[in-house]
């Protein structure tokens, strides 16, 4: 074959040509002059990064006839030999077809013997996370003290598979994803060199579907100039990628924002025909709000936008978008995208979404200049008051002042404890039902905060159950305002009641009291219970007193104790 990818043609022969991975290249330089090198390397990164491409740039480096040098000069027999390949003391090992244990000891074997044609004898290992474990096991003493002609390079896109023996042992550099300012930056100069006519709104479509990988943005690049005809134009680009074009995002979200629910399902049925896959679409709708969200905070951010062109049609709908209708977008764009992942029938949930967002209803749905208006009718009634006031007009009715007094009374009453209810549990009250609940107390309230239930939760931080009957349980709490608002929240006291059921095998329900109120509540009980039976217990206790707390009542009397739980 005389054509070559792009990708493997313009392939980094230099470490100023690796983009991107700057606080890698600039240590492994230094450490070239300073001929500090390493006996092992780990470089770990997302695919396309350019792991393997560094590692082939040290093995020339080290072995280059002009060392100690920062870049190889790609001239002498040594860098031209490892360039081509056909220098054998550069060995490149593929771990994912070679990850047994007689591959990694056929290295073992061969490590002692001396490079026969340069420097050093270079190992670069690629996928080494593949490798199973007796692999890795041989491997452990050789890279730990290998010789001194020998160096190791280690690529992996999954370290954490990597054990954490064979990690200790070496130097390890993290590559990072590319920026899609790189991206085009290094295109743009390929591009260039290769006498290829392009838009530059293309070449950013195209390093936004890179998603940070260089080899994915060339091979994309190398599709769109097959594609299209004498220059690469952002349409070429859109098709290849699968992208969807702007001006169809701006009209879908203009008729979402719209309530136009028949313009934009026409909208998505025009994109669905053109052969747009629903979840790409969904992906492109959630960036494509996101970034009118950083446009609308932090207009001076324009490289962290991901998706959009920063047009005029985008610009318009940006000031006429509020953020809560952004916010609810993208919950509900992104539980579609969830969804879609377990379904054959994508089409029908970005449909529905679609209808969602146009029946949305926000509370703060009304523009600057309406707001504006407001303002002004606002204060010409002040004005008219004022000058009623000055005339002498009263400027209300006796009568309607009684009613805003009734609310503020009825605001301030308390929590009403249901004593007989508590005292109902009392009578038949157990200590099994009463442990069975402490012991699932926490498992209880961490279900609560799963269920995105946090503030109903951390009402229960000071509450704990203190008497606990077969159906229900008393749950006291220290303050009276935190008692009122759980046991008012019928939600919550179902929800309650529901994950105990859960986590015991019953459904207890919960009869809420302040801890200002329980201590009279239970004394009152307790006198109850020993006027008509003597010999009974209060609540399910034990019968029988402890002889600890008899022989503290001799000790210093019986008004002088309290006996908590």
């Amino acid at each position: 074959m005389s054509y070559q990818a792009l990708y493997r043609v313009w392939r980094p022969q230099q470490f100023i040509d690796v983009v991107g991975q700057q606080h890698v290249t600039k240590t492994l330089q230094n450490a070239l002059l300073q001929q500090k090198i390493s006996h092992a390397y780990l470089f770990s990164g997302p695919r396309g990064t350019g792991k393997t491409s560094a590692a082939k740039i040290l093995a020339k480096a080290v072995n280059c006839e002009r060392a100690p040098v920062a870049e190889p000069c790609n001239e002498c027999d040594s860098c031209l030999g490892i360039t081509d390949g056909s220098i054998p003391d550069v060995i490149e090992i593929d771990a994912a077809s070679n990850n047994g244990v007689e591959e990694i000891r056929d290295i073992r074997d061969k490590v002692k013997y001396a490079p026969n044609v340069v420097s050093y004898k270079v190992y670069i290992i690629d996928e080494v996370h593949m490798l199973s474990i007796g692999a890795f096991n041989a491997l452990l003493k050789t890279l730990e003290e290998p010789p001194k002609h020998v160096i190791f390079i280690l690529a992996t896109t999954e370290p954490h598979k990597i054990p954490l023996t064979i990690i200790s042992r070496c130097q390890r550099f993290d590559f990072k994803r590319i920026t899609a300012r790189d991206i085009v930056g290094r295109m743009t100069h390929i591009a260039d060199e290769s006498g290829v006519q392009y838009e530059e709104k293309a070449l950013h479509v195209v390093a936004r579907a890179a998603e940070g990988g260089m080899r994915d943005a060339l091979s994309l690049l190398d599709q769109a100039i097959s594609f299209s005809q004498d220059r690469v134009t952002v349409d070429d680009a859109l098709t290849v990628t699968g992208a969807v074009s702007q001006v169809y995002l701006n009209r879908l979200a203009k008729a979402i924002f719209e309530n136009q629910v028949a313009d934009a399902l026409q909208a998505l049925e025009e994109l669905l025909f053109q052969g747009k896959d629903p979840a790409r679409l969904t992906e492109d709708l959630v960036l494509y709000f996101r970034d009118m969200l950083l446009h609308q905070t932090a207009p001076n951010l324009e490289e962290s936008l991901e998706r959009v062109m920063l047009d005029e049609d985008f610009k318009e709908l940006a000031e006429r978008v509020s953020p809560q209708h952004i916010y609810k977008f993208i919950d509900i764009l992104n539980e579609a995208q969830q969804e879609m992942k377990f379904t054959n029938h994508a089409r029908i949930y970005i449909e529905v979404s679609i209808v969602k967002l146009c029946q949305l209803e926000v509370e703060s749905n009304v523009s600057s200049p309406e707001i504006g208006q407001l303002l002004q009718k606002v204060q010409s009634l002040e004005n008219e008051l004022n000058q009623l006031k000055a005339k002498g007009i009263p400027a209300a009715q006796p009568d309607a002042a009684p009613a805003p007094k009734k609310r503020a009374s009825s605001s301030r009453k308390g929590f009403k404890v249901p004593t007989g209810r508590v005292q109902e549990v009392l009578k038949t009250a157990t200590k099994e039902d009463l442990n069975l609940i402490k012991s699932r107390w926490g498992e209880m309230l961490e279900v609560l905060n799963q269920r995105q239930m946090r503030s109903q939760a951390a009402l229960l931080n000071d509450a704990e159950p203190v008497a606990a009957s077969s159906n229900s349980f008393v749950l006291k709490f220290k303050y009276d305002i935190h008692c009122q608002m759980a046991m008012e929240n019928a939600g919550f006291t179902e929800a309650l009641s529901s994950i105990l059921g859960q986590l015991t095998g019953n459904e207890y329900q919960a009869i809420g009291i302040p801890e200002n109120q329980w201590q009279s509540v239970r004394e009152e009980f307790i006198k109850h219970q020993r006027n008509d039976d003597p010999d009974s217990a209060a609540g399910g206790e034990a019968e029988e007193e402890d002889p600890l707390i008899a022989e503290a009542k001799k000790l210093v009397g019986e008004d002088l104790i309290e006996i908590r739980e």
